[in-house]
């Protein structure tokens, strides 16, 4: 949810629907705003005027849907929100994700911000090759929002437009895909933007919010702002400016591709600092050796399948020659919805992580269901079973991993200096350890316990629910020290914990609360007196 007051008795939570509204309602007590939206009804249609936008369109193949599925954001008296927008698409044609503001007193419309162009004169329409911004879609913002009410700013942080894993249909960098964009909330206005992914093809969007944190970096006095990704890297910038912290470099990446039509992008941006909080790509040298059985058990895993580094373009599966790509990180990457967590008073970054593999099956669908794509992903299972049922990804024999450990960690990065202060697994990864074939060997803590959930920062501690090493080995809150990431205390959840906790003080007693599973469940824990 969203709130907003005008600093007097008017205050007002704003929350999104699945199927496209705004929701306004009074803080006290929850009666529609009267004067939000027509009709008196505390609502506004956000699907109205947007391209391609279909309420009554309910297939699920081509459906043309737009939802709110994530937390609008308030920044002075506008209220702005991304979309939610199928990704799993056998069209080329789908809703362009522009982000929307309206006025938070009236409902009126503010602006839009096309992340895919809209007319030939716009800004960016050269990087879209054959007028590919006719009928591409997405690019839409599906996590969180950004602002800073000082400056005026919303940042945007957007996602990969259609198709997610082919672009022969869309070629160019299709700006503003995998993009953070500053935008003035007064007018809608670019005031800078950054593109951290050139033609995307490997669904590497922007998972969550970016932080801002002021900071000194040799120095000078930094209005900063921090962008995490699922690739791994911390993208840092000054939010007044947009220009980087430390230099990103245009580096070039694997080009090979049998996706007949498309072209990948020749370069990417790589941070120079800070360095990556995971593991990016996969080489033999990635693979597990626990012992030397395992070991050879993982390179026959990955027999047929294409290895390389980050940005190494995904492969179609061809009998014989190629069993697809498998990429690190995975499609939902090493950091999720969750992101990350900033202390304002030390600049300190901390970042939950987890590190797994993942090959996108790609398929063609049949033109029979409409599809306009030759190739997409998300194959349905009777079509999957039909081609003989072939696996997703290299498989293991006992459940065993495919790579390496840790299998999730912490990361604590100075934004001060761009240098990673420590960095610990996070659980000790029993699933693993207690593997008949691993129980007995004297392994480190693998980590792989953590769940999707975002940490919790205070001015004492780091906050985190994991999924296992409770009482019974179920689920639990977690305090860290902030100083070194030293496991402090712990207490069992009831169940695995689905969002990220808060924290609030009342009549001088601190809690804690969290949803979890099981109904969902709200709980909330308090600090002793």
């Amino acid at each position: 949810m969203a709130y907003w007051t005008d600093g007097n008795d008017n205050e007002r939570i704003f929350w999104g629907t699945g199927n496209g509204y705004m929701v306004c309602v009074d803080a006290k007590t929850g009666q529609p705003c009267a004067d939000f939206g027509p009709d008196a009804s505390g609502m506004v249609d956000t699907m109205v005027g947007v391209p391609r936008a279909n309420r009554e369109d309910r297939d699920y193949l081509n459906a043309m849907l737009w939802g709110i599925h994530s937390p609008p954001l308030v920044v002075r008296d506008k209220v702005i929100h991304g979309s939610q927008v199928a990704d799993r698409r056998i069209t080329k044609e789908a809703i362009p994700g522009w982000v929307r503001a309206w006025d938070v007193r009236t409902g009126e419309h503010a602006w839009d911000f096309h992340t895919v162009p809209s007319s030939a004169d716009e800004f960016g329409v050269d990087t879209w090759l054959n007028d590919a911004w006719r009928y591409s879609g997405n690019a839409n913002v599906w996590s969180m929002l950004a602002g800073d009410n000082e400056l005026g700013h919303v940042y945007l942080p957007t996602g990969t437009t259609t198709n997610d894993f082919t672009g022969a249909d869309r070629l160019g960098d299709n700006l503003f895909s995998e993009t953070l964009i500053a935008v003035d909330v007064e007018t809608g206005q670019r005031v800078w933007h950054f593109q951290a992914v050139h033609h995307g093809l490997w669904d590497y969007d922007f998972p969550t919010h970016p932080n801002l944190v002021d900071v000194t970096v040799d120095g000078r006095d930094i209005k900063a702002i921090a962008q995490v990704s699922k690739q791994g890297f911390v993208y840092a910038f000054d939010r007044v400016t947009g220009d980087p912290i430390w230099p990103i470099e245009e580096r070039p990446v694997p080009q090979e591709t049998n996706i007949p039509g498309d072209v990948p992008s020749p370069t990417q941006p790589f941070p120079t600092k800070p360095a990556p909080f995971d593991y990016q790509g996969v080489t033999l040298d990635d693979l597990v050796d626990f012992t030397p059985e395992i070991r050879a058990m993982a390179v026959e895993a990955v027999e047929g399948f294409r290895l390389g580094p980050l940005f190494t373009p995904l492969d179609r599966p061809i009998g014989g020659v190629t069993r697809g790509t498998i990429m690190r990180p995975p499609t939902d990457g090493t950091v999720g919805w969750g992101g990350a967590a900033v202390d304002p008073e030390t600049g300190m970054l901390y970042i939950p992580a987890r590190n797994r593999p993942a090959v996108v099956q790609l398929y063609t669908p049949d033109p029979a269901l409409s599809a306009t794509v030759d190739y997409t992903h998300g194959a349905p299972e009777e079509q999957m079973l039909a081609g003989g049922g072939r696996a997703r990804g290299p498989q293991m024999p006992q459940g065993l991993p495919l790579l390496k450990p840790p299998y999730s960690r912490m990361t604590a990065i100075d934004m001060n200096t761009g240098e990673h202060a420590w960095w610990v697994p996070t659980g000790e990864g029993n699933r693993y350890r207690n593997h008949p074939r691993l129980r007995d060997l004297n392994l480190p803590p693998l980590g792989g316990d953590n769940g999707t959930n975002g940490p919790l920062l205070t001015k004492t501690l780091l906050l985190y629910c994991l999924t296992a090493g409770g009482t019974n080995e179920g689920p639990r809150l977690v305090a860290y020290d902030k100083v070194d990431g030293t496991e402090l205390a712990s207490v069992d959840l009831p169940s695995g914990a689905i969002g990220t906790p808060m924290t609030y003080m009342v009549n001088g007693k601190q809690y804690i609360a969290l949803t979890v599973g099981g109904g969902p469940r709200l709980i909330a824990f308090a600090l002793p007196d």
